[in-house]
């Protein structure tokens, strides 16, 4: 049965929508699973590039599985959260040795890949292959928060709840174009911090706007820092051995950060991440 959220926001969205390269015809099912890994924790002006070189190199499971792990890694570049270019190193190997070099299709088959969760499987059967699922990342989230539960903030982890309402609003036809177009709305309108309210094809029914906007009741949303964190370290470390032909001296990392605990304590974590090796003494590469 049709909502009467659904007509103005596929309307709002036929309208508006960015025309990203794996929302076209001719994206396959690898190019969009690669997009929705990388979109995780990042912004699409970000994922362009990168996604755009690494479908260049790679487009098939079966060229990436080829490579070793560590070119992953450096064609990763500055996207962040590297270690979800070793899970799609994982998946592409698994995809080339269990399901002959095909993206699966359900999503239960999707689980199985390595890194994959709830959400990337629920999206790539989706958008991939034409499934009806509930689609549920933070702008999806947010934007029925607001206009279903007249909450400002979606709660931090996804809750039963929250999927039972997604799923009663899957239209019977064209749940994959409905799941983009409330994602869409979410990244351009429905924003976190600034939403543009006079300009969202659903004001008149959004029950958060129409109780005046009442503020977050729950725990404190605080902005994610990144200077000086462990965090921090680490993706400088990693540069060093991104941008180096072979392996490099502890002396060149030691170089990029002077905190001597820290930076041990950051280079243990990419070694026990999988994110670099130890190749002889001293000497430290991507791993493969």
């Amino acid at each position: 049965m049709a909502h009467p959220l659904h007509s103005p926001i596929l309307d709002w969205y036929a309208e508006h929508n960015r025309d990203l390269p794996w929302r076209r015809p001719e994206a396959t099912p690898w190019g969009i699973l690669v997009s929705e890994i990388m979109l995780q924790q990042t912004p699409v002006v970000r994922v362009l590039p990168i996604w755009e070189e690494w479908m260049a190199r790679w487009p098939t499971p079966e060229a990436l599985a080829k490579e070793v792990p560590g070119e992953a890694v450096r064609h990763w570049g500055r996207l962040g959260y590297p270690r979800r270019a070793l899970n799609l190193h994982a998946c592409a190997k698994a995809i080339t040795a269990d399901f002959d070099g095909t993206v699966p299709a359900t999503y239960d088959e999707l689980r199985t890949l390595p890194g994959i969760g709830d959400y990337t499987a629920a999206a790539v059967a989706s958008f991939a292959y034409g499934k009806s699922h509930a689609v549920l990342d933070t702008n999806v989230r947010r934007v029925l928060a607001r206009t279903i539960r007249g909450e400002e903030y979606p709660p931090k982890a996804t809750t039963t709840a929250e999927k039972r309402l997604a799923e009663t609003l899957i239209p019977p036809v064209g749940a994959p174009r409905w799941a983009v177009a409330v994602m869409e709305l979410g990244a351009l309108v429905c924003t976190a911090r600034s939403p543009r309210c006079a300009d969202c094809p659903v004001a008149s029914r959004c029950a958060w706007l129409l109780a005046g906007k009442p503020a977050h009741d729950g725990p404190e949303r605080k902005g994610q820092t990144y200077a000086g964190t462990d965090r921090q370290c680490r993706g400088r470390l990693l540069a060093v051995l991104r941008d180096a032909p072979g392996p490099v001296e502890k002396a060149l990392l030691d170089a990029v950060w002077a905190d001597a605990v820290q930076r041990e304590r950051a280079l243990d974590g990419l070694l026990a991440d999988g994110l670099a090796e130890l190749v002889d003494d001293d000497l430290y590469a991507l791993p493969g």
